[in-house]
C-alpha cells in the first residue's frame, strides 16, 4: 500500500496540471486566436466596445448603420446620432 501514495499523488497532480493548461483553450476567445473573424454584436445607439472593421454587415451600409442610430461624420468616425433611443 504503501508504494501506491506516490504514483496517487503524482496522479492527481498531472491531472490537475494538465487541466489548468488547458483552462484557456476551453475559455471563449471570441475569435482572437483562431484566424476566424471576432463574433460579438452591436447594440443600436451605443459603439461601446465596437469596431467597425469586424461588422461590415452594419457599417458597410449607411442605411443600415443610420438603422442602428449611427452616421459617419465628417471626421470619417462613427458617430451615435443625437437623440438615438434603444
Amino acid at each position: 500500500m504503501r508504494g501506491n501514495k506516490p504514483f496517487a499523488a503524482l496522479s492527481i497532480i498531472t491531472a490537475l496540471s494538465v487541466l489548468a493548461g488547458s483552462a484557456p483553450a476551453l475559455a471563449q476567445d471570441n475569435g482572437r486566436n483562431s484566424g476566424r473573424e471576432r463574433g460579438g454584436w452591436v447594440k443600436p445607439c451605443s459603439l461601446d466596445g465596437v469596431n467597425p472593421a469586424y461588422h461590415p454587415e452594419i457599417f458597410g451600409s449607411p442605411t443600415v448603420a443610420r438603422s442602428y442610430g449611427f452616421a459617419l461624420g465628417p471626421d470619417r468616425a462613427w458617430h451615435v446620432l443625437p437623440g438615438c433611443r434603444r
